[in-house]
Parts: structure tokens; C-alpha cells; sequence
């Protein structure tokens, strides 16, 4: 089957696609801001450059989408039909990348969690993810500020019971 773009629209189409700063990576960053959990973005000079990376668990996390990472769910299961041969190679060579990554990174002591972009889907994604983290304070928090709406919604200094905040 051929192509349904010309060459320069599929260049163009596949130089939108992101490397990092994607939906699901955000989503991931957002649970782990809203149950407290802290982290670095950019790898730190660890093997793979994970996406996520919380030093002090020792936790390197990675965000794999399903297709570029051939997972076993529907989406990942979906064989291209243009460049079949590229792209079969392609997703198998990353595939085991991630495991020689993977390997590497639990050598060194690190604990190595993968969310799969189907998985995000799911109701119970943070609390598992929390689970799967290891941070049982952090899962405990998530729980209460659910059933709980924040006090800090606004800033002091906005607040007309709150004095000696307010700047000049």
C-alpha cells in the first residue's frame, strides 16, 4: 500500500511528532505533582534518559507510547501497512533498547517503572502508579485530598482576613 501523503507532507507530519512534553508524559507529571511526589525532568545523565527521575527513591520513570514501543495491547498489536519492513525493525530495535536500558539502569541500583500510554486510560492509574512507586504517604495523601477539596486555593495576600502579606 502506498503512502496516502507526498514525501514532504509525511516530513512534515513526522517532525510534529514530540519526543517529550507529550500528553501522556504530562499526565503522568501532573499525578505525581498532585500526590506531592517530587521529580526532575531531563534523565540526568542516566542510561535511556528517562522521562521522570526521582533521585532520592532511586525511581527512573519512563512513559512509553504503545505503537512506538510495540506494547501488547490493540494499539501497540497494529502493524503499520506503508513501510512495513522499516517500521517492524524500527519498533523491535526499540523494543530492545528498552530492555537493555531497563537492565542497565537496575544494575546501577535503580528501580525502573514504565506507565504504557493504554494504562492511563484506567480509573485507578495513580493510585497504582503510586503503589508501584513505593510511596505509601503519598497514596495516603492523594486519597484525602480527593475526598477533600484545598484550603490554599488562593494566595494569603488575597485573602481580606490575612494581613501584613500585602505588598506596597
Amino acid at each position: 500500500m502506498t503512502d496516502v501523503f507526498t514525501p514532504e507532507k509525511r516530513s512534515a507530519v513526522m517532525r510534529r511528532v514530540k519526543g517529550r512534553d507529550t500528553a501522556p508524559e504530562l499526565k503522568v507529571r501532573r499525578m505525581l505533582r498532585a500526590s506531592g511526589i517530587g521529580y526532575r525532568l531531563g534523565g540526568c545523565g542516566l542510561p535511556g534518559r528517562p522521562d521522570v527521575v526521582m533521585k532520592g527513591r532511586k525511581v527512573a520513570l519512563f512513559v512509553h507510547g504503545c505503537f512506538w514501543h510495540g506494547h501488547d495491547c490493540p494499539r501497540g498489536a497494529r502493524k503499520p501497512q506503508a513501510n512495513a519492513d522499516y517500521w517492524g525493525a524500527k519498533i523491535e530495535r526499540n523494543r530492545a533498547r528498552d530492555a537493555r536500558v531497563a537492565a542497565e539502569l537496575t544494575a546501577a541500583g535503580w528501580r525502573v517503572v514504565t506507565v504504557w500510554e493504554c494504562r492511563l486510560r484506567d480509573s485507578d492509574i495513580a493510585e497504582s502508579l503510586l503503589a508501584e512507586i513505593g510511596d505509601d504517604q503519598a497514596a495516603a495523601l492523594s486519597a484525602t485530598t480527593a475526598a477533600s477539596s484545598s484550603t490554599c486555593d488562593r494566595a494569603p495576600s488575597s485573602d481580606p482576613g490575612v494581613r501584613g502579606l500585602d505588598t506596597k
